[in-house]
C-alpha cells in the first residue's frame, strides 16, 4: 500500500524573465521574455510527488490575494489535499523573481510573505490532524522559520514517518534542527554552508545538477548519474528530485532505489520551460526507470 506524502513547507508566485545571460550586479540586461508560474519550493515538491501517483497534503500559508487563491487552487487541481494551508488576511502571497539565461541556468530572489508567517502552533495542529505514521513521508523545506522546520520534523518523527529535510536555503539551520530529519537533500552549496556550521546528517542525497546526485550513508557513497537530456530550464528540478523521492519512499522503494528514481525525474524535469510544466508524471518516469509500485 502506498504511503501519503505530507509537505510543509512554500508557496510563490514565481515572476520569470528568461534572457541571454544573467545581469551582473549594476547591470541591466534587455530583450528577456516574461512569463507567470506556479512555484515555491514547497508547491513544487508536493506537485511533483502528486504527478507520481502519491497522496499528497500540503501544510503551509498563502496570502488574502488573487495569487493566493489561484496557488490553492492550483495544487488541489493536481489532487492535493490543501485543507491545512491557512490564508492569511495580512500577509501577501510569496512572489520569487527568477532570472533564466540561455543555458537554462537561473538566478532567484524571494519575498516570502504568508510563508514567513507559518507558526510552529500552526504545523503541529496541522501534523496532528493528519496524523501520518510509518509508511507516511513528510518533506520540510526550509523557506519557512526554521523554528517551524523543526516543529514539523519533531512532530512527524514522533508519529514514526519518514522525515525529509530539503535545506534550501541552508543558512540559519542548526544541528539540533538537523538531527530531527532522517534524509538532507542539499545541493553543493547549500551541502558546504552546513558543513561551515559544523552540521552534519548520516544519510545525505546531494544533489548535483547535470551530474546527478550523491547518496551518502553510514555504508558508504554511491553516484547516481542523471539521464542524458538537453535542459531547457532547470528551475524546479531539485524540487522534482525532491517530490520524487519522497513519493518513490512512500511506494514502498528502499533508499537508493528512491534516489535513482527521483534524480531521473529531475532529469526529465529541465527540458521543458517552468518549475512544474517539466514535472513528469507516472507514465513517463516509468518509461525512463520502470514501473512504479
Amino acid at each position: 500500500m502506498t504511503g501519503r506524502v505530507i509537505v510543509v513547507g512554500s508557496i510563490n508566485i514565481d515572476l520569470v524573465v528568461t534572457g541571454q545571460k544573467l545581469p551582473a550586479p549594476g547591470e541591466t540586461v534587455i530583450g528577456g521574455r516574461f512569463a507567470q508560474h506556479h512555484g515555491g519550493k514547497g508547491g513544487n515538491q508536493a506537485v511533483a510527488a502528486a504527478r507520481l501517483g502519491a497522496p499528497v497534503a500540503f501544510i503551509g500559508a498563502v496570502g488574502d490575494d488573487d495569487f493566493g487563491r489561484s496557488a490553492r487552487d492550483t495544487l488541489a487541481a493536481e489532487g492535493i489535499d490543501v485543507s491545512q494551508i491557512r490564508t492569511l488576511a495580512d500577509q501577501a502571497t510569496g512572489v520569487a523573481l527568477i532570472l533564466v539565461d540561455a543555458d537554462g541556468e537561473n538566478s532567484i530572489s524571494v519575498a516570502s510573505g504568508a510563508n514567513g508567517a507559518v507558526t510552529a502552533e500552526q504545523v503541529a495542529g496541522s501534523i496532528a490532524v493528519l496524523a501520518p505514521g510509518p509508511g507516511d513521508v513528510v518533506l520540510v523545506g526550509h523557506e519557512i522559520p526554521t523554528a517551524v522546520v523543526a516543529a514539523a520534523l519533531g512532530a512527524a518523527g514522533k508519529r514514526g514517518a519518514t522525515t525529509i529535510l530539503n535545506p534550501a536555503p541552508a543558512s540559519g539551520l542548526d544541528a539540533a534542527t538537523v538531527a530531527l530529519a532522517g534524509i538532507i537533500t542539499p545541493n553543493e552549496g547549500e551541502l558546504t554552508t552546513l558543513h561551515e556550521a559544523g552540521v552534519s546528517a548520516e544519510r545525505i542525497i546531494v544533489s548535483l545538477g547535470s551530474e546527478g546526485a550523491e547518496l551518502r550513508t553510514a555504508d558508504g557513497s554511491v553516484r547516481i548519474p542523471a539521464l542524458p537530456v538537453t535542459a531547457i530550464d532547470t528551475v524546479g528540478a531539485g524540487d522534482t528530485l525532491n517530490g520524487a523521492l519522497a513519493a518513490s519512499l512512500a511506494a514502498g522503494y528502499p533508499l537508493e532505489e528512491a534516489a535513482r528514481r527521483a534524480v531521473a525525474a529531475a532529469s526529465l524535469a529541465v527540458t521543458k520551460a517552468g518549475a512544474r510544466e517539466g514535472m513528469p508524471r507516472r507514465g513517463e518516469l516509468e518509461a525512463a526507470v520502470g514501473p512504479t509500485r
